[in-house]
């Protein structure tokens, strides 16, 4: 879900993803593969599959956005997501949205409607843990590091960035600036020619890049101010947030009474998550410390994986293999660092 701040947030648009080389990004692996299950599908609205009926659309977006960012001079790591809270639920109101997009599907698919059988499909989207496994193996032979979190993938990318390991965390999410990002990069792998759903339109879809500090400085309010906001118009872990307070208001109420004074004043109905909890989780999530090592791709072991496991067209893929090629032929007239 994500916590809906972009109402008052300020973001600055570039236009061109090689404006961030030379940048170290941790990109939300979760968040990144639901947009790639969701939007990399066929004309009927089903997911790319190999022959033994997995999906694998996930890695047709992994391999596709990863060289593209590699070409644009980005290096770039993975942060999977850990262990959630124990606060963290599965909502009702979740399971019921898809189980009322599988209903719409299947009356679009008799319908003939395909303009609607691909947006139902596009909200029926899973993430099951072969997916993940195959998601990792492709990042190692693809030479790309990734984390395995000891929490929220947004949370240790969000630590990264403040460490300096990276230099932005990449998600679609604003939690990241809830958890304290420096700097919040979205579009990342949404970026170029995009279809309006349900019309015929088409937009450019840019990266954006959200300072933390200076949007802070613009509302003057401290990272406790922004938290506490968030918990107000909802989060993860409380869906919905508070009832009758949208991102506006809730910018009235923090800035006028203070976080402490409005924190202490919610009337919180979701017995199962305490909001003294939640508060401290995004203020002191666990993270780690990791060293990133990125290395030259395995080209010929990458197409034996996408190809002969998974059912890939080599001629469509020929380009992007042929740019990974002339990316380690750079690299080896210098340093590895030079390479990226």
């Amino acid at each position: 879900m994500g916590v809906k701040l972009k109402a008052i947030l300020n973001a600055r648009e570039l236009q061109d993803l090689k404006l961030l080389s030379g940048k170290t990004i941790a990109i939300d692996a979760f968040n990144a593969l639901y947009q790639f299950l969701s939007i990399i599908r066929q004309m009927d609205g089903t997911s790319l599959m190999n022959g033994k009926g997995e999906i694998t659309s996930h890695l047709s977006g992994i391999f596709y956005r990863t060289a593209k960012l590699l070409e644009a001079g980005i290096q770039p790591c993975y942060v999977f997501d850990g262990p959630p809270p124990a606060f963290k639920l599965v909502t009702a109101t979740r399971k019921a949205k898809k189980q009322e997009a599988m209903k719409r599907l299947e009356e679009a698919k008799k319908k003939g409607d395909w303009a609607a059988v691909r947006t139902y499909a596009q909200q029926t989207a899973r993430l099951e843990p072969y997916m993940l496994e195959s998601a990792k193996e492709l990042l190692d032979l693809m030479g790309i590091p990734w984390v395995d979190a000891p929490g929220e993938g947004e949370a240790q990318a969000a630590y990264m960035a403040k460490q300096g390991t990276c230099w932005a965390a990449a998600s679609q999410d604003f939690d990241s600036l809830l958890f304290g990002a420096p700097r919040l990069l979205r579009n990342v792998n949404v970026t170029g020619r995009r279809k309006v759903p349900r019309k015929n339109e088409y937009i450019i879809v840019r990266p954006e890049l959200i300072d933390l500090n200076k949007n802070l400085t613009e509302l003057k309010f401290t990272h406790k101010d922004l938290v506490v906001l968030g918990l107000l118009v909802g989060t993860d872990y409380n869906p919905g947030g508070i009832k009758g307070i949208g991102p506006k208001k809730a910018l009235a109420l923090v800035t006028k009474e203070g976080a402490d004074t409005v924190f202490e004043s919610i009337v919180w109905e979701d017995e199962w998550a305490d909001k003294h909890t939640v508060l401290d989780y995004f203020l002191k999530p666990p993270t780690r410390d990791v060293i990133l090592e990125w290395k030259p791709p395995e080209v010929d072991k990458l197409r034996e994986f996408l190809v002969e496991r998974h059912g890939f067209s080599i001629e469509r893929m020929a380009k992007t293999f042929d740019k990974l090629e002339n990316l380690i032929g750079a690299g080896r007239q210098g340093n590895l660092d030079q390479w990226f």
